[in-house]
This record gives C-alpha cells, sequence and structure tokens, in this order.
C-alpha cells in the first residue's frame, strides 16, 4: 500500500496500512531543503522515521524520493529546492537493504520472501496486537 507526502511523517498510516494487509508500504517522495530555508536538511530524519515505519509495523519499506533542484515562486518571490534524492529499501525490521545516493537517478532493487515474513510476523503476533490495545488504551 502507499501514502503519499505528509502522511509519511506520521506513523498512523504506516499502521493502519499494515492493519489491513499491507505486505509492503510504499512512500513516494518529493523531499529536499525549505523554500523558507535552503540549509535545513532534513534527509537523516526522514530516513529514520521511514525506517521506524518498518520496524514498528514488520514490513519492508520503499522510500523514493527525488532529486535534482527546481525553483518554484511562493509569495515571497522565487525560490529553489534541492532534492536529496538517497531513495532506500527497509527491511520488515528497519534495515536498510538497498539505497541510491543524492545525485544520480537510480532503480534500487530488494527481494522479499512474503510468505517466510508472514511466518516471522505470525511469531511476533503478540508484538503489533500488544501495541494496537496499548495504543487504544491510552
Amino acid at each position: 500500500m502507499s501514502a503519499i507526502c505528509w502522511d509519511q511523517w506520521f506513523p498512523e498510516a504506516g499502521r493502519a496500512m499494515a492493519l489491513q494487509g499491507a505486505e509492503i508500504l510504499f512512500y513516494p517522495t518529493a523531499i529536499g531543503s525549505e523554500p523558507q530555508d535552503a540549509g535545513l536538511d532534513s534527509h537523516e530524519h526522514w530516513q529514520r522515521v521511514m525506517q521506524g515505519h518498518a520496524g514498528a509495523n514488520l514490513v519492508p519499506v520503499v522510500a523514493s524520493n527525488r532529486i535534482g533542484k527546481e525553483i518554484i515562486e511562493t509569495e515571497h518571490g522565487k525560490s529553489e529546492i534541492t532534492f536529496y534524492g538517497n531513495s532506500f529499501i527497509a527491511g520488515p525490521t528497519g534495515e536498510i537493504i538497498a539505497a541510491g545516493n543524492d545525485n544520480d537517478e537510480a532503480i534500487i532493487i530488494a527481494q522479499f520472501d512474503l510468505d517466510k515474513m508472514k511466518a516471522k510476523e505470525a511469531a511476533r503476533a503478540g508484538f503489533v496486537i500488544d501495541a494496537l490495545i496499548y495504543t487504544r488504551c491510552f
């Protein structure tokens, strides 16, 4: 299943998709420097959040992102955004399986044995169920 844009920053979208049976979470992204602060680089934060979605839900995450620059018009005039690329695929516990870089277009590939993942998930089902009950209690 796929979430877009700001959905990627919040755990609820990933949890909802996983509870609906998603076997892999996809987050297509266009993220980079902020128009109001070109020096702000949230790349590492973004990557850790995506890895957290994988680990929290025990499913792989595919996080794709643009590279390059774009000039946009804002209420304050022209602004440049630099997209930081670094697309990656994380395994079901959040480990990076494959990754691109910040300069080149790339196709990154990973292979997952979904049957084996389901068996491991069944063994850890208490973790997911306990987390679901916990979130409903508070």
